[in-house]
């Protein structure tokens, strides 16, 4: 059995674990409050679609939900987490198989997002979020020029290469890792993973394996303690589940039919987004 099998395997069991803690919420659902609007299933459609893309779709699906006051502020974290988790299993099961990533490559910066979110988050948690976005921020945008000048072959940064190793695999891994931890401050991995698979050598399709697969394996964990805590508004959660995962499937075969060229400027410009929202949230938000 080959590691990819065993990854996928193991996706899929953290998989059923969270469809029978999702099953167990709708069955208690009594008030008709389950069923999924038209208008939640469009903005599981449209954030997903993006989200495949590597824009991401918590920013998006938040702001709408305040806008059109949806979800109450305090049920939004867990409706996220939540609605989100199948359409995002199901892009990395889709991109684990379809992309070809060396398999030690893929398990291990994989494995570092997860330790960096259950180990190091205890500690990232206390740096001051605002610092760490404006430098998260300014270090984005200067990584989205340097892939400007390697499409316009100015400068290389970044390449072809399906596997990391030596230096190259430990960088690969401390980087994942630290970006694993980021997340408990509401700081993508999306976008940073991007960029951090492009400087590495490697070819940028190679990051949705592992940026996708690394947030698979987290989100049913969390979700569930969500789900068992009722902190979540389930018709919202159900709604972004059933059109995130055919939204999944229509942006999975625009990412997979993309020449690399274009793969590169679609680095460059979910960067560029995930910078300016960053330096956004720091000087907007309370310190």
């Amino acid at each position: 059995m080959t590691i990819k099998t065993l990854l996928l395997l193991a996706l899929i069991g953290f998989t059923v674990f969270f469809v029978v803690t999702l099953a167990s919420a709708i069955k208690k659902a009594r008030d008709g409050g389950s069923t999924p609007s038209l208008l939640g299933t469009a903005i599981g459609f449209v954030t997903n679609f993006f989200d495949t893309l590597g824009i991401g779709s918590f920013a998006p699906t938040t702001a709408i939900f305040k806008l059109k006051k949806l979800v109450p502020d305090e049920l939004i974290p867990g409706t996220l987490n939540v609605g989100h988790t199948l359409p995002t299993i199901t892009q990395a099961l889709i991109f684990i198989t379809i992309v070809e990533v060396e398999p030690i490559t893929l398990s291990l910066l994989i494995l570092a997002a997860v330790l960096g979110t259950w180990l190091g988050a205890g500690v990232v948690s206390k740096w001051p979020r605002r610092n760490i976005q404006i430098g998260m921020g300014i270090a984005l945008l200067v990584a989205a020029a340097l892939t400007l000048q390697a499409i316009y072959d100015q400068k290389v940064a970044g390449g072809t290469a399906l596997q990391l190793t030596g230096v190259k695999l430990a960088l690969g891994f401390a980087g994942n890792f630290a970006l694993g931890a980021l997340m408990s401050l509401g700081i993508g991995l999306y976008g940073p993973c991007l960029i951090l698979i492009s400087l590495l050598g490697m070819d940028p399709k190679a990051a949705f394996p592992i940026m996708m697969g690394s947030c698979a394996f987290l989100m049913p964990v969390g979700s569930a303690r969500f789900v068992r805590e009722g902190s979540f508004q389930l018709r919202s959660a159900l709604g972004l589940a059933l059109g995130g995962i055919p939204a999944v499937l229509l942006a999975v075969y625009i990412v997979k039919s993309m020449p690399l060229k274009y793969v590169r400027w679609l680095v460059v410009i979910v960067v560029v987004y995930t910078a300016v929202m960053m330096l956004r949230s720091a000087f907007t938000e309370k310190k």
